[in-house]
């Protein structure tokens, strides 16, 4: 499975957090979820954490799924 990239966050002077996937956003966070999404990011991997908290990663059951008799074409 590749790492994921592409992904950027911004902080505004509010405490909101947009994050973008290849210049366009893929959520918002505010108040507690927000902070608790930039004390994840700044002690880990910060393109991992922004594709697990937009739930815009790969599961690693695409390929079994697309095997699956109901979904051949």
């Amino acid at each position: 499975m590749p790492r994921p990239f592409g992904f950027a966050f911004d902080q505004r002077p509010d405490g909101t957090v947009t994050i973008t996937h290849q210049g366009r956003p893929a959520g918002t966070l505010r108040g507690a979820r927000a902070r608790k999404f930039l004390a994840e990011a700044e002690s880990g991997d910060a393109q991992l954490v922004m594709a697990r908290w937009t739930g815009a990663y790969r599961h690693g059951n695409e390929r079994t799924a697309r095997n699956h008799p109901r979904n051949r074409a």
